[in-house]
């Protein structure tokens, strides 16, 4: 029995990753065709909001973090801000795809303003809920297996939320939204305000149900370092001193730019190369189906070989998945084989998110040791930030190359069809075959030569980090 009422409690806590995934899959996957298609904003726009959202992101994350780490309740340290943080995410998330009035045609300096400040807002809430969640895994247990398992059903969770972004929402935008026929008697559906609301809405419901679900059913563990007071220089200061997390820093968000590029343009290819948003669902099936298989990789790695060279096999996996991706999508253009080859990344990705969340757990307890403070949700805070950083990485490149392509000039017929140019799919198809690939390898570069918290090394800090928790719970029984 004790041992289900772990594993049970472990999946009320992964369910908490569901409704965080579907606000996050909306925003970046959802939001950038949104603006331009919608809503006819210039893409000039995003390649400056999120550069200077990220800047803001810098002081906010690191910020609620500390904030996190110095909160006392009855109800816990973590879990009435993955409450209040979704509450709030899920309203902005619901006006960040809902237009009060604004003239689309042609939009004036309000609309891109309303957007600016949603856009702002929506990456603050979010931080709210999502760096006290995902803070929770170390204070759980210092158990590396453990670890490795909590975070494999968070992320299992977490998949499924995005997946039900890419798989689900294509149908649903195209039920929610308008219907042209042709004169072959084909259909061509137009994604529209409602649809993307309407889609929003649903992910805003699920966001505020499924943290409840998942906050109300779990116990935090209190016998954890407590925080200090919020102050710049200390977080500065983490930062500086913990070179692993610096190290943790640069490759995590190389990897996922690479894997975020492809979410964030496989709307634009599919409208604007291939012409089949059934072809996007199937292709974002096999993903999905990657996705699941992925979660598995970890945990029959960790039998017989090390969490390193489980993760430099989860980003092989991915970069040769993406290369031959490149080929048969781009060079002899067979879809099922690209699907295929995609559904390989995603065994790839998913393993490597899990061994990520494991890894910076691994960098709290370094941290500890090495500085003689523990700074769980400082630490975390750069997951986050570094997800937003990744979004930033790929919205530049993204509307860098939509723009040298002249993408703005690409307007609808009689029909209310969008028509593109062949600059334009030449664009799409460079940012969805060459630089997810070139991101995955430099990661793994920087992971390989880099990353040293493994091996003796790594067991011994763990056994620093349990002697001291033991001490703190002989301390608090003696209270």
């Amino acid at each position: 029995m004790g041992k289900l009422k772990e594993f049970t409690d472990k999946v009320w806590y992964g369910t908490g990753a569901i409704g965080l995934d579907l606000s996050y899959g909306m925003f970046n996957s959802k939001l950038s065709k949104y603006l331009t298609d919608v809503l006819g904003l210039k893409t000039n726009f995003l390649l400056w909001l999120t550069p200077i959202a990220r800047i803001w992101d810098g002081v906010n994350d690191p910020m609620m973090g500390s904030i996190v780490d110095n909160t006392n309740t009855r109800f816990g340290r973590y879990r009435p801000w993955v409450v209040i943080g979704a509450g709030m995410n899920a309203l902005i998330l619901f006006f960040l795809f809902f237009n009060p009035g604004f003239n689309t045609k042609t939009p004036g300096v309000g609309l891109y303003v309303y957007i600016a400040v949603m856009y702002v807002l929506w990456g603050m809430t979010n931080t709210t809920a999502d760096i006290p969640y995902w803070s929770m895994v170390p204070s759980f247990t210092t158990d590396p297996g453990e670890r490795s398992i909590l975070a494999t059903v968070a992320r299992t969770f977490s998949g499924l939320g995005q997946g039900v972004v890419l798989i689900l929402y294509p149908y649903l935008l195209n039920a929610f939204g308008d219907r042209v026929p042709a004169a072959d008697g084909s259909v061509t559906h137009i994604w529209t305000e409602r649809s993307y609301m309407l889609c929003a809405l649903i992910s805003a419901a699920a966001l505020v149900f499924f943290a409840l679900l998942s906050m109300t059913h779990v116990q935090e563990n209190r016998a954890v370092a407590p925080g200090e007071k919020f102050s710049f220089k200390k977080i500065f200061s983490v930062i500086r001193h913990n070179d692993q997390l610096r190290v943790f820093m640069l490759f995590a968000m190389l990897s996922n730019a690479g894997f975020y590029t492809t979410s964030g343009v496989v709307d634009y290819y599919f409208a604007a190369v291939e012409g089949n948003a059934a072809g996007q669902s199937m292709f974002n099936a096999f993903g999905a189906g990657g996705s699941i298989l992925g979660l598995a990789v970890v945990p029959v790695m960790m039998k017989f070989t090390t969490r390193r060279r489980t993760y430099q096999f989860s980003l092989l996996l991915e970069l040769i998945g993406y290369v031959l991706m490149a080929v048969f999508g781009s060079v002899t253009h067979v879809p099922m084989l690209m699907n295929l080859c995609y559904l390989v990344v995603q065994i790839g990705s998913a393993s490597m998110f899990v061994s990520q969340t494991v890894f910076l757990a691994d960098v709290v307890d370094y941290g500890e040791v090495s500085m003689g403070k523990r700074a769980e949700s400082v630490t975390f805070s750069m997951k986050g930030f570094l997800q937003k950083m990744a979004y930033t990485v790929q919205t530049i490149i993204l509307f860098s190359a939509l723009g040298l392509a002249h993408y703005n000039d690409c307007k609808p017929d009689a029909s209310g069809v969008i028509v593109y140019s062949a600059q334009v799919k030449t664009a799409v198809k460079a940012v969805m075959f060459l630089v997810p690939p070139v991101c995955i390898l430099l990661s793994l570069i920087v992971f390989s030569t880099r990353f040293k918290l493994h091996g003796s090394f790594m067991e011994d800090i763990t056994r620093q980090v349990n002697e001291a928790k033991e001490q703190r719970m002989k301390e608090q029984a003696t209270e």
